[in-house]
């Protein structure tokens, strides 16, 4: 079975063709861009179910590239790939529209496992913002404004509820602090993140088994957080 179709926007050419190399190995169509301009045309003339795309490139840049294909293919996975240190470039990223990022130098296996996610969640029909959510233990049902872990209800203050909502909605997928602060409280609360640490702290204390190593919400160092599915 096709693992998925991926277009790989990269200015290095060399680790373009390796990149090309090893996911065809793992069973990836894979189609390649030098820089955004190219992958843009290769958008409007080719179905893709996810895109890697490199922040530092010439022309067009990353970012703005990354915008254009949000704004164009709302549902289209994209994965940035980025230097080591520079969360500025993971913030600006995923305030860009992208999913996910990973950071050069990379493990394959690492980035395999994230197109592979990506690609299922490109696949599976489209949520409702009212559909219940299942990660792991956890139950969210916004129909009935209810949070379940193990079939036991979870109190939840409205705001708390909200940020959950968000948080599950993308799970596997980090989210910066100032998209949670805005969607949750709103614009003026952007850069407000001493008071979301509280309130993730309080939905650890409510949701993990022990808050001070938590498995469901993990916090991703100057970026944000990732609700995620613990590991077996």
């Amino acid at each position: 079975m096709n693992q998925g179709i991926v277009l790989i926007v990269e200015d290095d050419s060399a680790l373009r063709h390796s990149l090309t190399s090893t996911l065809q190995a793992l069973g990836f169509e894979v189609m390649q861009a030098a820089n955004g301009e190219m992958a843009l045309a290769e958008l409007r003339n080719h179905k893709f179910e996810i895109v890697l795309l490199d922040l530092n490139m010439p022309g067009m840049g990353g970012i703005s590239a990354c915008e254009k294909i949000r704004n164009t293919y709302p549902k289209l996975p994209i994965i940035v790939l980025t230097v080591r240190d520079r969360d500025e470039d993971k913030i600006a990223a995923l305030d860009a529209g992208a999913d996910d990022y990973v950071t050069k130098p990379f493990g394959l296996p690492e980035l395999a496992a994230r197109i592979r996610a990506g690609v299922r969640r490109m696949r599976q029909p489209d949520e409702k913002e009212d559909q219940a959510i299942e990660v792991g233990d956890l139950r969210i049902d916004p129909t009935a404004h209810r949070i379940t872990k193990k079939g036991v209800e979870i109190h939840m203050t409205p705001k708390e509820f909200e940020l959950m909502h968000i948080l599950m909605r993308h799970a596997g997928n980090p989210i910066a602090h100032h998209k949670l602060l805005t969607e949750v409280w709103g614009q003026e609360y952007g850069n407000e993140r001493e008071y979301l640490r509280t309130y993730i702290s309080q939905l650890r204390r409510k949701i993990e088994d022990d808050p001070a190593t938590p498995q469901y919400l993990l916090t991703e160092n100057y970026v944000g957080y990732r609700f995620q599915q613990p590991a077996s």
